[in-house]
């Protein structure tokens, strides 16, 4: 005779399912986007692609943007996802809210806004030391504006996560504050470093509006994979967008595996 727990088994598998199904759709589409590009492409369209002395000019400018936006991003998101976690402030929840403001503006929005904001006054003066506009410092600081949104909230959820009774501990035998936070906290929050890095860095390959508003897509001067990917559409030329975009698609993936496996491997070795 079937009693409870048969019917409760049987009631938990059927929510399993549906939930299953429910993501199994999502999955299969981001598969099915990837797949057709494979199967649109080859071999030959890549390699041509990379021949072009244009694409390849766009990969060392992607590689080197999207570094130093990690970086600049990294540099910002630590002590802002600090003092957000641990210190009680007025006003806190207003300037919380601010800083998710680059997550939620279209990308065209905040491209525009950093226009506007050089052809202020004080924007000129700083253009006249150093160009920014429609060069490639205006593709790091469009790509930073972005990325460092995603790094700040990445970085405030770890140390929200980190309790501070070590840091406490380690200022009662001594230490400083800061040398509490540089022997305690960040080792601590190394994973949500990685975290935060790889979200950078994924967001600032990607990253295609304010590069295109405030940078422009200029062959060999400011041309990015993803401005390469409509200056390659805009022309007629699809195979090679949609190889330039596998290109991207590669590089997002080996850096998401890479983080991950660099993840398990620290909390395997994390000691009990």
């Amino acid at each position: 005779m079937k009693g409870p727990a048969h019917s409760a088994k049987r009631s938990d598998r059927l929510f399993y399912a549906s939930f299953a199904v429910l993501g199994g759709c999502y999955l299969l589409l981001l598969l099915a986007t990837l797949v057709a590009d494979l199967f649109y492409t080859s071999p030959g369209h890549l390699w041509r692609a990379l021949q072009s002395q244009e694409i390849r000019y766009a990969i060392r400018l992607s590689l080197l943007s999207c570094t130093l936006t990690t970086l600049l991003s990294l540099w910002v998101a630590v002590p802002i996802g600090y003092l957000m976690a641990r210190v009680q402030f007025p006003g806190k929840r207003l300037i919380d809210a601010i800083f998710d403001i680059p997550i939620v503006l279209p990308p065209l929005v905040i491209g525009l806004s950093l226009l506007i904001l050089f052809q202020t006054p004080p924007g000129r003066a700083l253009e006249r030391i150093l160009p920014i506009t429609y060069a490639v410092p205006s593709v790091i600081l469009a790509q930073f504006m972005v990325a460092a949104a995603f790094a700040v909230r990445t970085m405030k959820a770890t140390f929200d996560q980190i309790s501070p009774r070590h840091e406490q501990v380690a200022l009662t035998l001594g230490c400083t504050r800061s040398q509490a936070f540089w022997m305690v906290v960040l080792p601590e929050a190394r994973r949500g470093l990685l975290t935060a890095a790889t979200l950078a860095w994924a967001r600032s390959l990607g990253e295609f509006g304010p590069i295109l508003v405030f940078s422009g897509a200029t062959r060999m001067k400011t041309e990015v994979l993803s401005t390469t990917v409509f200056l390659e559409l805009s022309v007629g030329n699809l195979e090679a967008a949609v190889a330039v975009s596998l290109l991207m698609v590669a590089a997002a993936v080996l850096v998401l595996l890479l983080i991950r496996t660099k993840g398990s491997e620290s909390s395997f070795n994390r000691p009990v």
